[in-house]
């Protein structure tokens, strides 16, 4: 099957704050399509401020899909996204719809549209659980430097605190002899089953885009990002999926141990720092179409440049 014969599927991707859900909502409007979200934290019940979970108002009226379906203590892995996902392209174009992906969870986008299979590389829950012990006791760093040791590729592309894919890629290596990253690049041998275009959003100047994230986190906190996150704290701790930016960095706060002002301070510069290892994710994918958002000065510019990318890539 030629990529032209291939069911068609969008993408709207790019770092926090840069407008995706917007744009993917106008684009469904445009082309009769259906959202399907590819955020990490969007899935969880409950983690809806921080999260800028979409409210009903921005969805307008568009099915937006995989928000807002599962309870914040389950573990979800990026298979289980890709499952799920591809389900749900094929619920969308069974009713004639165009699926659209609209996320910045880099992971997830590439894993689907890439076509990445995933083997289970099997277990060993001994092992695993002396790794966590020692990610708690010497810390992510330590962990991160015997990852580096023995898979310094796949080091590359998991960030040194994201303790669950170290600990997978270090289990993966002592069960099978085999790196990870040798795995994962196996996994992409079979081509696409969909026909794909990635439009990205992004700034030319990088101030803009984190004004932008400034100017949303006080918005969030103007909507209650306090109160859920309090919540949330008194409730579970904020376990697993509650560790998301913008509820951990409030748990000094609610512990008397430092002040409002800091803490909201270092949610603007963690959210900085996520939207930067975004950008240095999907910038290694040369298929993404970038769309500039500095170089219009007005709303329906962006969309009608997003247009004219979709119309000329799919030739409608």
């Amino acid at each position: 099957m030629n990529g032209k014969n291939k069911p068609k599927v969008l993408a709207v991707v790019g770092p926090t704050a840069s407008g995706k859900t917007s744009l993917g909502v106008e684009l469904a409007k445009k082309y009769d399509g259906e959202v399907i979200s590819a955020d990490s934290m969007q899935i969880y019940k409950g983690l809806d401020i921080a999260s800028a979970k979409p409210t009903v108002q921005e969805m307008q009226g568009i099915p937006h899909h995989l928000i807002d379906f599962l309870d914040r203590d389950v573990l979800f892995s990026v298979s289980d996204y890709v499952k799920l996902a591809n389900e749900k392209i094929h619920d969308v174009l069974s009713r004639g719809k165009l699926p659209i992906i609209v996320g910045g969870t880099g992971l997830y986008i590439d894993s689907l549209l890439e076509n990445v299979k995933f083997s289970d590389g099997g277990s060993d829950e001994e092992y695993r659980a002396e790794l966590y012990r020692l990610a708690r006791e010497k810390g992510n760093e330590f962990l991160y430097g015997k990852l580096i040791e023995i898979d310094p590729v796949a080091a590359e592309s998991i960030h040194m605190n994201n303790t669950i894919r170290v600990v997978r890629a270090l289990e993966v290596f002592h069960v099978t002899g085999r790196r990870f990253s040798e795995l994962k690049a196996e996994s992409r041998l079979v081509a696409s089953p969909y026909d794909s275009l990635v439009i990205g959003l992004n700034f030319h100047e990088r101030q803009i885009l984190y004004d932008r994230i400034n100017r949303r986190v006080d918005e969030m906190v103007e909507n209650g990002l306090i109160e859920e996150a309090e919540s949330l704290w008194r409730e579970s701790g904020m376990k697993t999926a509650s560790n998301a930016i913008g509820y951990k960095e409030l748990i000094p706060y609610f512990e008397n141990q430092m002040t409002f002002e800091a803490c909201i301070d270092r949610i603007k510069q963690e959210t900085r720092r996520y939207a930067k290892r975004q950008l240095t994710w999907f910038r290694k994918n040369t298929r993404i179409k970038w769309i500039f958002l500095d170089e219009f000065n007005k709303k329906n510019e962006i969309s009608e440049k997003s247009e004219k990318t979709i119309e000329n890539y799919f030739n409608l």
